[in-house]
């Protein structure tokens, strides 16, 4: 499994197409996270302002349409996450039969990513 994180208005916007984020156009890939950990990690360098709820989108690699790549992070990944750590790099858009599951990302009074829970 890995993880996608999306704002839930993003995610809930076109319910009946694949999910495609602005990164795809940008990188040419959609970002994803291997782990729990990182995807925390992943959060709180880059999505501490992003709209709320924010989501972690749980994927299955053997259902995903698109082909997916590991890949270290350039130039670097983010605080508190391993050099050598790969990310899975998702390039095309994220068929929606592929996510198990959707997370909620909490956060403490300071706005830091600390864990992930069902949603409800």
């Amino acid at each position: 499994m890995i993880y996608h994180v999306v704002p839930l208005t993003e995610w809930t916007r076109s319910p009946d197409r694949p999910y495609a984020p602005a990164s795809l156009t940008v990188d040419g890939f959609v970002h994803c996270s291997p782990d729990e950990p990182t995807t925390l990690a992943v959060v709180n360098a880059f999505y501490r302002s992003a709209p709320r709820p924010l989501l972690a989108l749980v994927l299955d690699e053997d259902r995903l349409a698109a082909r997916l790549e590991w890949e270290r992070a350039a130039p670097a990944p983010p605080p508190g996450v391993p050099e050598e750590t790969e990310f899975p790099h998702v390039f095309g858009p994220l068929n929606r039969d592929a996510v198990t599951h959707l997370l909620e990302v909490r956060f403490d009074d300071e706005t830091r990513a600390v864990g992930l829970r069902p949603t409800s």
